[in-house]
């Protein structure tokens, strides 16, 4: 049927449709905010950020000289970031199109359109100052009655860091390549001078030919390199050496106090200066502080960083964060717990952990006495029994007691139920797999951006049960 069949019918059949053309001029709503429906989440951002103290990022703009155009205003590039990190969208550059394309996005800017390089700019200079958001944030959801510290759990999940494995050399790789480049090196100086001598006959004397082959750069550079990440390893097997010094001098120092048989073994006190990397530890070329990690997820290895949130049970909001080097859980339960007390002012009730958090030192430390834990010495197996493990120590079996009454039981069920969705809508609903940034410092940051942006998705579901987010 020719269109013109198909309207004729339509006329015939006396249907009206709404009037549809794209040539028509519209008067849209002075106040922008009316083109979003009310409780959306993009205007929930703006007011949120306007209650927010902001001053860090203000501060940064005192020192300018007054030259050059003015900047964007610091508010609505905070509404902006923080609105496309609740939604999955952190690129700079998808965040510029999502200005003119995106109602929200462009409500949000106020009909400007800040460009990917501003944004970017904006993002990494004040990058501290938006992750010390975090602690407004989690302090609205406080007063919001969203944080009790009834229960807090605590877990840690592996995101990729902004660096590709391949790009990761261990330092027995770096010894045998370095020989190898070496002599490589060497051959070329020596082939370059003899093409200059057979030259200075042919040609004369004088001639310029002082240009580096590109072959010979190429070597030269990767070179450099291998020896800086080997020099950085060495100086970490140093340190490492002298904190183990440290400690086995302190044995030694007790031991001298002890008297016949409880002296037990000599201690041995390595020395720091003879410290060598393991022939197995590598170093990222691109990110030098992430690390090789298996996910447990996939169980593949990646270039990652193993990232820390405890969450309160209440409504699972994120009460502390962190970001560790270790693929090792063990040496966060303390820091995290106390970082949780420090920022709401009362330490959890109930403090939840795997099997990958326990120790003693963790469980017997003096800043979590106030703290009902429950972190089993044994690794569950999917049918919910424990795989024993190879602590046998009284606090060991204290713990296993307690969790095999019915109130212990009972406490860590909970664990899951309250962690492992968090990391759920973080990675799977929202897409953050990978970190933008690179060093330990700046990834930490960016984590807290991250929590700091699931809070305020929390706080919004809260008070909109019925609005879908994107």
């Amino acid at each position: 049927m020719t269109a013109e069949a198909a309207l004729a019918k339509l006329r015939d059949m006396n249907k009206t449709f709404r009037p549809y053309t794209l040539d028509q001029h519209l008067l849209l709503p002075p106040d922008m905010r009316e083109w979003l429906p009310e409780g959306d989440l993009a205007l929930f951002i703006s007011d949120v950020v306007d209650e927010l103290d902001l001053s860090a990022i203000y501060r940064a703009y005192d020192t300018g000289d007054g030259r050059g155009q003015p900047p964007y205003h610091p508010a609505m590039m905070v509404k902006l970031l923080l609105y496309a990190y609740c939604t999955g969208l952190p690129s700079s550059r998808k965040i510029e199109r999502a200005t003119y394309r995106d109602v929200a996005f462009r409500v949000l800017a106020g009909d400007q359109h800040p460009d990917h390089d501003s944004l970017a700019e904006f993002r990494k200079r004040h990058l501290p100052a938006l992750a010390g958001l975090f602690v407004q944030g989690l302090q609205l959801c406080h007063r919001a009655g969203l944080v009790t510290l009834g229960h807090v759990a605590l877990d840690g999940t592996k995101v990729k860091a902004n660096a590709s494995k391949h790009k990761a050399m261990s330092y027995g790789r770096m010894e045998e390549t370095e020989r190898r480049l070496e002599g490589e090196v060497q051959a070329l100086l020596s082939q370059a001078e003899q093409v200059d001598a057979a030259e200075d006959i042919a040609h004369g004397r004088g001639r310029r030919g002082d240009e580096l082959p590109a072959e010979l750069a190429r070597r030269e550079s990767r070179l450099t390199k291998i020896r800086a990440a080997k020099a950085a390893l060495e100086q970490d097997a140093r340190v490492q050496a002298a904190a183990a010094a440290e400690a086995a001098q302190a044995k030694l120092a007790a031991r001298e106090q002890r008297v016949g048989s409880a002296k037990g073994g000599m201690p041995k006190v390595p020395d720091p200066e003879q410290a060598r990397p393991a022939p197995e530890t590598q170093r990222n070329f691109t990110d030098p502080d992430s690390r090789i990690m298996v996910d447990r997820a996939t169980k593949s290895y990646e270039q990652a960083y193993n990232v820390q949130a405890a969450v309160d049970g209440q409504a699972q909001v994120i009460v502390a964060c962190g970001v560790t080097q270790s693929a090792a859980d063990a040496g966060q339960l303390v820091p995290m717990f106390t970082q949780a007390a420090q920022q709401l002012g009362q330490s959890p009730a109930v403090g939840l952990a795997d099997a990958g958090y326990f120790s003693e030192a963790n469980l017997t430390a003096p800043e979590l006495a106030g703290v009902a834990l429950y972190v089993p010495p044994d690794r569950q197996s999917h049918d919910g029994r424990g795989r024993p493990s190879r602590a046998a120590s009284p606090v060991a079996a204290a713990m296993r007691a307690k969790l095999q009454t019915a109130e212990g039981h009972a406490h860590y069920a909970r664990r899951k139920a309250i962690v492992e969705p968090v990391f759920g809508q973080i990675k799977e609903a929202r897409g953050f797999r990978r970190f933008s940034f690179r060093g330990v410092v700046k990834v930490t940051a960016e984590w807290a951006l991250i929590c700091l942006t699931h809070n305020l998705l929390k706080l919004f579901r809260a008070h909109q049960p019925c609005v879908q987010v994107a």
